[in-house]
C-alpha cells in the first residue's frame, strides 16, 4: 500500500496518495505498529497539503505527532512538527506556523541534522518575506546556511550573499 502511495504521489496525484497513505496508516494499526501507522499520517499530511486541504493536513499531522511524541522518536517528531508548520502556513496561521517551525528547528538542531534544519529555517524565511520583515528573513537564512557542515557550492554563494547586508550595516 506505500509504494501504491508513494507512486501517486510521485505522480502528483494526492488526493489518492493520501487516501493511500491513510489506508496503509489503518493497516499498520491493525498490525499493532503505531509508529509507522505514524509515519503514514505525516505523509498523508504532506500529500493535503499538496492537494491544498491545510485542514485535513494540520490533523494528520498533529495525529502523527502525537504519537511520535508519546513514544520519543525525535526525528519523526520534528518532521511532524515540521508538516504541521506547513499546514498552519497554509491556513495563514503564520505566527503559529514560525512557533512551530522554531520547535521543529530546535530539535533538528539538539539532533544535529544540519541539512533539515536549514530547510526549516528557509521555511520560516519565506514567512517572514511574506510578511514584509526582510531582515529576519535574511537572518533565518543566513542561520541555516551558516551551520551546514559541508555547504554546497549554491550554498556557499549563498551565505556569501546573505553575508552583504550585515557587512554594509558594520560599515
Amino acid at each position: 500500500m506505500f509504494e501504491e502511495a508513494q507512486a501517486a504521489y510521485q505522480r502528483g496525484e494526492y488526493q489518492t496518495a493520501a487516501s493511500l497513505f491513510r489506508a496503509a496508516a489503518q493497516g499498520y494499526l491493525k498490525a499493532d505498529e503505531p509508529l509507522m501507522a505514524a509515519e503514514m499520517a505525516s505523509n498523508c499530511s504532506v500529500a493535503l497539503l499538496m492537494d491544498g486541504d491545510a485542514a485535513s493536513s494540520l490533523a494528520e499531522a498533529d495525529q502523527a505527532q502525537a504519537v511520535f511524541e508519546r513514544a520519543g522518536d525525535r526525528k519523526r517528531l520534528a518532521l511532524a512538527i515540521g508538516n504541521r508548520a506547513a499546514a498552519l502556513d497554509g491556513l495563514h496561521r503564520t505566527d503559529d506556523a514560525i512557533k512551530a517551525y522554531e520547535q521543529c528547528s530546535e530539535i533538528l538542531k539538539e539532533l544535529q541534522e544540519h541539512e533539515l534544519r536549514a530547510y526549516v529555517l528557509q521555511a520560516i524565511s519565506k514567512i517572514y518575506l511574506r510578511k514584509g520583515r526582510p531582515l529576519e528573513a535574511v537572518t533565518m537564512m543566513r542561520v541555516g546556511v551558516d551551520n551546514l557542515p559541508h555547504p554546497t557550492l549554491r550554498q556557499r554563494l549563498l551565505k556569501n550573499l546573505l553575508e552583504l547586508p550585515f557587512k554594509l550595516v558594520q560599515g
